[in-house]
């Protein structure tokens, strides 16, 4: 564990790298931030030994009684305004660097977040990530703040105390180092224990946040299917688990604390039993004892303060473990090195368009080693080619896109683009040259706009232009500032068709060589769908298309129909030909035809 935590710490380096000089500056003002803490007991001990004519300090020899005083009144106020100057700085310069690394870190994540393939967040609830994103960053920055530094500078202070004692009385300063180990000895003990129930806590926090999430997403399905008191009764559940989780990092936070208070009312009465001694046998002036009592309190200052920032260090500890965990997630889906390419790959990647030409060759995936979703799947899609995928739900077609899109990496076999196997082609280059309307639109909050434009620099004019040559200006004439309104979340505030038709506009302005489509007009009424049929028509002219069909008229406008079972290819052929040949496929156009089926 140590080591781990030492490696994740050390990869957070490179995020201070570019505040080294602020950085620096702190450093170096912990030596006079601690010395003007450690100046202050002997100064009032000077007093109260000028007060009672006992030896002082060599620059105060000499001086008359109320000068001395003067002297050092004035000393001591200049002792704490420079601490809490300095200090000022300090807090200043690490807050300010804690935000900076903060950001640059959630930056990381959200960008490696988005680069792990589909796998991984199939498996990987929603309100998990965003915690690590925002809880887990937000708990890292809050122990580099005001944990990470201030650890140091208590460190120099204990150090600077330290030095100081032995200088003034080697006994008794002994007596109060000695009362340090078993306070150091019960912090580490406590320590292993917190960080376990902290990690927990942030397990369970993860887990609230993805309940909450799937709920509020669900909120629909809830309220018509009347699950309001069922599902707050899982959430009551799962919040009382959360609740248990942080009242067992309370126990340690709290215990820690009375620990320390319980030796350091130990040492200070060891200090006044052996300091009284010796001032009573003239071995020691009440002055040098005074310092030594206020010494005793301000040594274990540092030390409380440790255990006050004791659950923010066990905490930032926990979110860099976490924090880790996801960026250690490995990239399935990556560029090959351009060494590793072959000159076809290279030449092909630099042009613009393509053919279109599609190949599966031998492709077999599972999304579980068990479940095998496609099975030694070979087809060829020639440039130009319009075809169907048709089958059961679960024979693969959706599964087809995806690998198909690079959004997974099949396990055995490969996936040609143009003769091209796409793990060769740049991951940008594949997408440019595929367009994909899904049956489930998904539009982002911004303007209309935007969800159009998404990676495309296209002005404005061209846009409206683009619009108008796709038939959607009836719906822009209906929003209330057309290309400039702005969408909810998801695009709530439009119908399904809507969404839809936007999915399909934004596909047609990129000018695809290859077209994917999962049933683009299901969620359009008779008019809207026809308003569109003829730019679809327009769109699938000199391009591949590959459609997933569920309608017979979709699949007999199409030049081949690939007709899926279990992930294997059964049946090929056109429409007439598939009917004549009785097979799976003019069963379940038989079905549809009497309504019974979707293909």
């Amino acid at each position: 564990m140590a080591t781990l935590d030492r490696q994740r710490l050390l990869r957070l380096l490179p995020y201070v790298a570019g505040d080294r000089k602020r950085l620096l500056l702190t450093m170096l003002l912990l030596i006079p931030v601690a010395a003007a803490a450690a100046v202050q007991p002997l100064l009032v001990g000077q007093a109260i030994s000028v007060l009672r004519g006992e030896p002082t300090l060599p620059w105060l020899q000499g001086l008359a009684v109320p000068a001395a005083l003067r002297l050092l009144v004035l000393t001591l106020l200049a002792a704490v305004l420079v601490r809490l100057g300095l200090q000022g700085v300090q807090t200043f310069n690490v807050q300010a660097v804690g935000q900076r690394l903060t950001a640059r870190i959630r930056d990381d994540l959200f960008a490696h977040a988005m680069a792990l393939s589909l796998r991984f967040h199939d498996r990987t609830p929603v309100g998990k990530l965003l915690t690590r994103l925002t809880s887990d960053v937000d708990a890292l920055a809050e122990v580099f703040g005001s944990g990470a530094v201030g650890v140091l500078a208590d460190l120099v202070t204990l150090a600077v105390i330290a030095v100081t004692m032995l200088l003034i009385e080697w006994r008794l300063g002994l007596l109060l180092l000695a009362a340090q180990v078993p306070v150091v000895l019960g912090m580490l003990w406590l320590q292993r224990r917190y960080r376990r129930a902290n990690y927990r806590v942030r397990e369970e926090l993860s887990q609230l946040n993805a309940d909450l999430q799937e709920n509020l997403q669900g909120l629909e399905v809830v309220q018509m299917f009347r699950r309001e008191a069922e599902n707050s009764a899982r959430f009551a559940h799962t919040t009382d688990r959360y609740r248990k989780a942080v009242t067992g990092t309370i126990f340690y936070d709290s215990a820690i604390s009375a620990y320390i208070e319980w030796v350091a009312l130990v040492a200070v009465a060891a200090v006044l039993a052996l300091g009284g001694t010796m001032v009573t046998a003239g071995a020691l002036g009440l002055g040098t004892l005074t310092t030594f009592i206020l010494f005793s309190q301000r040594l274990f200052d540092p030390l409380r303060q440790l255990a006050e920032r004791f659950t923010q260090i066990q905490g930032g500890l926990t979110a860099v473990e976490r924090i880790g965990e996801l960026l250690e997630q490995p990239i399935e889906i990556h560029d090959l090195p351009r060494e590793q390419r072959s000159a076809l790959a290279l030449r092909t990647g630099a042009e613009r368009r393509s053919a279109g030409e599609v190949i599966f060759e031998n492709v077999s995936f599972s999304y579980r080693p068990d479940e095998p979703i496609l099975t030694d799947l070979c087809f060829r899609i020639a440039p130009g080619e319009h075809v169907a995928l048709v089958g059961p739900t679960g024979s693969g077609k959706t599964t087809v896109i995806r690998l198909l899109c690079r959004l997974y990496e099949p396990q055995q076999g490969r996936i040609l683009l143009d003769g091209v196997d796409i793990r060769e082609l740049p991951i940008d280059t594949l997408r440019r040259r595929l367009g994909v309307v899904l049956q489930d639109t998904f539009l982002f909050s911004g303007t209309v706009a935007d969800n159009l434009r998404l990676d495309a620099a296209i002005p404005s004019d061209a846009l409206r232009r683009l619009c108008s040559e796709l038939g959607l200006s009836p719906l822009l004439a209906r929003l209330p500032d057309g290309l400039a309104t702005e969408l909810r979340e998801r695009g709530a505030n439009l119908s399904s068709g809507e969404r839809q038709l936007l999915a399909v506009a934004r596909v047609a302005i990129r000018d695809p060589s290859v077209l994917v489509m999962d049933e683009a007009t299901a969620f359009m009424d008779p008019s809207t769908e026809a308003t569109l049929q003829a730019d679809l028509e327009r769109l699938l002219q000199q391009r591949t298309a590959v459609v997933i069909a569920h309608r017979l008229a979709t699949v007999e406008a199409a030049d081949r129909i690939l007709v899926l079972r279990r992930g294997r290819l059964i049946e090929q052929g056109n429409h007439l030909q598939l009917r004549a040949a009785g097979g799976l496929y003019a069963q379940l156009a038989d079905l549809q035809e009497r309504g019974l089926a979707a293909l």
